[in-house]
């Protein structure tokens, strides 16, 4: 199958086939080129604690600020599985977007362009849940890390659920280990930790403020599912939720005891 461009051309088809802190300009050839104004691109993260459906996709593509945004799903943390790649497409079948998807477990004969050309063409990427270690350790190996860090400092909006909010932070808490929830090091893009499904998963709660309790881990943002938080640059812009009563929470140390501050969200759900 001829994948050169990685795409997958309609949703109707793909559903059928199964479903921490709140452009380069182009230049005239001429013997003296006029200056211009460069304004840096805005750096966009949009993440969510689980559930990153249709209402957060839509916000992704509003903040992109294109009338028909090219949206990328890179489904590494799940190992590209196919079910999560079928709910993205139908997901993005009712809104005004372009989606691709960018398997990371490839071969040269049919991925003919590379991670760059790839995803720096987009305007926006969705991250998957699933292992976000595994997610890490294949990132790097084959230098995904490195083009996602130019995609975001172009200012395409970057963003997720799960492994796909928790990938963005320095650290943060994680089930990619057998026995226990445990502390996984991540990209860095913004400063801090932080917990995703907050509200679905029982550990999660008592071990993150266990850990910024202790100093074993940064202070940083904890997120229930179907609730997001919207960064520019690492300055938190928005809280937002597609739930009622999804919340999130900035989450502190003081005097031994971690210190919860709710963060009212706005209503994006359709």
């Amino acid at each position: 199958m001829d994948r050169r461009h990685f795409v997958i051309t309609s949703a109707l088809g793909a559903a059928s086939a199964s479903g921490l802190p709140f452009s380069t300009p182009a230049h005239a050839a001429a013997p003296t080129p006029m200056p211009v104004d460069a304004q840096t691109p805005t750096r966009k993260i949009l993440i969510a604690g689980g559930g990153f459906d249709s209402d957060f996709i839509r916000l992704m593509a509003q903040l992109s600020g294109k009338p028909r945004a090219r949206l990328c799903y890179l489904p590494t943390a799940s190992a590209d599985d196919k079910d999560g790649t079928i709910r993205f497409f139908q997901h993005c079948a009712p809104l005004a977007v372009e989606p691709f998807v960018q398997h990371s477990f490839i071969e040269s004969l049919s991925q003919t362009q590379g991670w760059d050309e790839v995803l720096l063409s987009m305007d926006g990427i969705v991250v998957s849940g699933g292992n976000t270690l595994n997610q890490q350790a294949i990132w790097k190996a084959q230098g995904i890390d490195v083009v996602l860090r130019q995609a975001w400092e172009r200012g395409i909006v970057l963003g997720g659920a799960s492994a796909g909010s928790l990938c963005w932070f320095e650290e943060g808490t994680t089930d990619s280990r057998p026995k226990a929830l445990s502390i996984v090091k991540c990209l860095g893009f913004l400063p801090g930790s932080h917990s995703p499904h907050y509200d679905s998963e029982p550990g999660r709660r008592p071990l993150y403020q266990r850990l910024i309790a202790s100093g074993e881990m940064k202070p940083g943002y904890a997120v229930d599912d179907n609730a997001g938080l919207y960064f520019e640059g690492t300055t938190l812009r928005r809280v937002v939720t597609a739930r009622r009563g999804a919340k999130a929470y900035q989450v502190t140390a003081e005097g031994g005891r971690a210190m919860e501050r709710m963060l009212e969200p706005e209503w994006i759900g359709g």
